[in-house]
């Protein structure tokens, strides 16, 4: 590729061959009045005068820098810590390419190697790869290793219902064509008094001789948290007829609570956006993918390995890159084209910065505070907590008003972005919203909520009931 301007013989010489004197003739099919218009421009302004303005507009907006969140719902707002984006945007990281030749990737190839060794230690399992493009992604990508696994010999996939919906939305996009059956989403009905408890036994009730894979999220989507025992009961079901167990985990949670891979999973992945990355509108985030030692043959994306050179010193290389467009295509193990590198630098540097202390700090303090929250707002009249089970750091509150009007009187006199409307994917839980809790919510913050829904009990919301039924 040529960066360099062409000369006035280079263009003569393309005009030539292309038949034409000038590049003006290039321009004769728009009509003559129509190649030059006058443009209204505002007046030029210096460089001073449009930052001004692009300050004032960008003030327009709002973010979370000025408001309270209590959204979660599988993008968190955590403590991001200065070291992550300092060396994160150092050039030789924020410029570099997949690391195809080791002799000139040496920083990559190692942070890439620490990224690794630090999932398996916070997931409890053997290996790692280097992540794919999020949590969604990397459950859908799960499945595909199961079935590869079961040599395509098994074509069952079990999904709890309360696995994060759009999880379960990417895993049926993934699949759809191979004909698999796909079961459990309709296992037991969700509402207010669905029982959990129950509910993994009618998972485990499903699984057969043609079950590739069980997958459950832990904590699940509506934010029940199981036990280690629950957990390694489902698993040691899901082994008994040779099936792979699945569990998708909130890396935060790790800092307190047992690993996947102390009761049994097979593959573990997740959402690692809490983990360094900011919320960002959604993306880019990445998915975190750890498994047995045994499997890594079979696992998609790249996985980065620890050597010696010829003179016997610590070196990396990209040692297994099972989809790559530089190795042979029809050898896949699966069609996604890259990785999200950049964030998994993010989380090695939170992990690294954070250490096993500063994480276990950040999940207490997001448990504790969740649970704060949950007992101010089960007092107030008209609400109703209905996380009866044990719960991280979102739970569920039945609400005396629909969750859109609460979320826009929230926003609008309060300056707090509310929880997540339930019933926009599970219809028996109309009017209830999950609320997240972490430690970047201060106790004055979740008073001042606990307020707010009560104030809402008795306010006039007339105005507000129109701007929602027409937004």
């Amino acid at each position: 590729m040529n960066y360099i301007p062409d000369t006035d013989a280079d263009r003569a010489e393309m005009l030539k061959a292309i038949g034409v004197q000038s590049v003006a003739e290039l321009f004769h099919d728009v009509p003559e009045a129509h190649r030059f218009p006058t443009l209204m421009l505002p007046p030029a302004l210096s460089e001073m005068e449009v930052i001004e303005e692009l300050n004032a507009l960008a003030n327009e907006n709002d973010d979370l820098h000025h408001l309270a969140c209590f959204l979660g719902a599988g993008a968190y707002r955590h403590f991001v810590p200065s070291v992550v984006d300092f060396i994160l945007q150092r050039s030789e990281f924020f410029t570099a390419y997949t690391p195809y030749q080791p002799e000139i990737s040496q920083g990559t190839l190692q942070a890439h190697f620490e990224y690794q060794s630090m999932i398996c230690a916070l997931t409890g399992m053997e290996a790692s790869n280097v992540s794919h493009y999020d949590g969604a992604t990397a459950v859908a990508e799960a499945v595909i290793m199961a079935l590869q696994i079961g040599r395509g010999k098994r074509n069952k996939v079990i999904l709890s219902p309360t696995l994060h919906p759009q999880y379960r939305a990417v895993v049926h996009t993934y699949t759809q064509g191979m004909s698999l059956q796909i079961v459990g989403e309709d296992v037991v009905e969700i509402g207010p008094t669905t029982d959990t408890a129950a509910m993994l036994g009618a998972l485990a009730d499903l699984l057969d001789q043609q079950t590739a894979c069980l997958i459950v999220q832990n904590p699940d989507f509506l934010g029940r948290l199981y036990t280690p025992a629950e957990m390694q009961a489902l698993a040691d079901r899901a082994h008994a007829v040779g099936a792979q167990f699945v569990v998708s985990v909130d890396p935060i949670s790790l800092g307190l609570f047992v690993p996947p891979g102390r009761y049994g999973a097979d593959i573990v992945t997740g959402e690692g956006q809490p983990m360094g990355s900011p919320l960002s509108l959604g993306g880019p985030y990445l998915g975190f993918f750890a498994m047995k030692a045994a499997d890594v043959r079979r696992s998609a994306g790249r996985i980065v390995g620890q050597t010696v050179d010829a003179e016997g010193r610590r070196g990396f290389v990209l040692t297994l890159s099972t989809r790559e467009q530089h190795i042979r295509r029809e050898k896949a193990s699966s069609n996604i084209c890259s990785n999200q590198a950049l964030n998994a630098l993010a989380a090695a540097i939170y992990m690294a910065a954070m250490g096993k202390h500063g994480l276990r700090t950040v999940a207490e303090l997001s448990y504790h505070k969740a649970h704060y929250a949950a007992d101010l707002i089960g007092k107030i009249p008209g609400y109703a907590v209905i996380s009866r089970w044990p719960f991280f750091k979102e739970f569920i509150v039945r609400c005396p008003q629909p969750i859109a009007l609460i979320n826009e009187v929230l926003l609008d006199r309060y300056g707090m972005v509310g929880g997540y409307d339930l019933g926009a994917d599970y219809p028996g839980l109309k009017d209830h919203m999950l609320l997240c809790v972490t430690e970047m919510n201060s106790r004055t913050q979740i008073d001042l909520l606990a307020e707010a829904l009560e104030e809402m009990t008795t306010m006039n919301l007339d105005r507000y009931e129109g701007e929602v039924s027409r937004g």
